[in-house]
């Protein structure tokens, strides 16, 4: 069991959490000859079970098109490239400190050209992601205080696993304190992508600190993940 610590319960009304370090050369992956097949990325992603007593699957899933927003801020979610079997498993733990949420989407492609090509059309978005952005408080349905988000890319190798991680941090209007982490990860082995977006949200917080575990929880979240696809 991974094991990632709770943050204590609460009613999240005005911020939403809607995001590995690592080192490798820029150019694509080469294609690797391996067949991965549906079922053993569906064994492979995590369960709630397999996180922590705490964590659920949420009740509501995004659309099946759309991956996650690499970018952050006002940045729509990606739609998925090219016409992959998708196989995914999103999860959150609510607490009254923050919420915590897990989404992995296994993209799972005829061919390792076709998922190369899409691990690079998404490497695409994630290089044109703007360093910092504000943005002033929204009201309505979507209500949130204001925020400055800023955002970096590296690339990132584990195994045979080759891909990139965009990291984000927000922090929120020091009137409304409270700070977001999210790491989006995507990376391609065979005919498999694997995108995972590991965020956490914490009320009372607006220091760039507030979540000490946040970079070794999501590489062991994802690194939980590759070593389940086997070698």
């Amino acid at each position: 069991m991974v094991l990632i610590g709770r943050v204590f319960r609460v009613a999240v009304a005005a911020c939403a959490v809607a995001a590995f370090a690592g080192c490798s050369s820029d150019d694509p992956p080469a294609p690797d000859g391996s067949t991965i097949s549906v079922d053993a990325m569906r064994n492979a992603l995590l369960k709630a079970a397999d996180v922590g007593p705490t964590w659920k699957a949420p009740g509501e899933s995004a659309a099946p098109n759309q991956l996650v927003s690499i970018c952050g801020a006002d940045t729509p979610p990606v739609a998925v490239p090219g016409s992959p079997s998708i196989v995914s498993a999103p999860l959150s733990d609510e607490g009254t400190e923050g919420v915590q949420s897990l989404t992995q989407h296994a993209l799972v492609y005829e061919d390792s050209i076709s998922a190369a090509t899409a691990l690079a059309s998404l490497r695409t978005v994630a290089d044109a992601c703007a360093p910092s952005v504000s943005r002033p408080a929204k009201t309505g349905d979507r209500e949130e205080p204001a925020y400055t988000e800023t955002a970096s890319t590296a690339p990132l190798e584990q195994g045979p696993w080759i891909g990139f991680v965009t990291v984000r941090n927000k922090q929120y209007d020091k009137a409304h304190p409270a700070t977001a982490d999210v790491a989006v990860a995507a990376l391609a082995r065979g005919n498999v992508v694997l995108v995972d977006q590991y965020a956490i949200y914490r009320l009372g917080r607006s220091d760039a600190s507030a979540n000490p575990q946040f970079s070794a929880d999501w590489q062991k979240l994802v690194g939980t993940t590759l070593n389940r696809v086997g070698s």
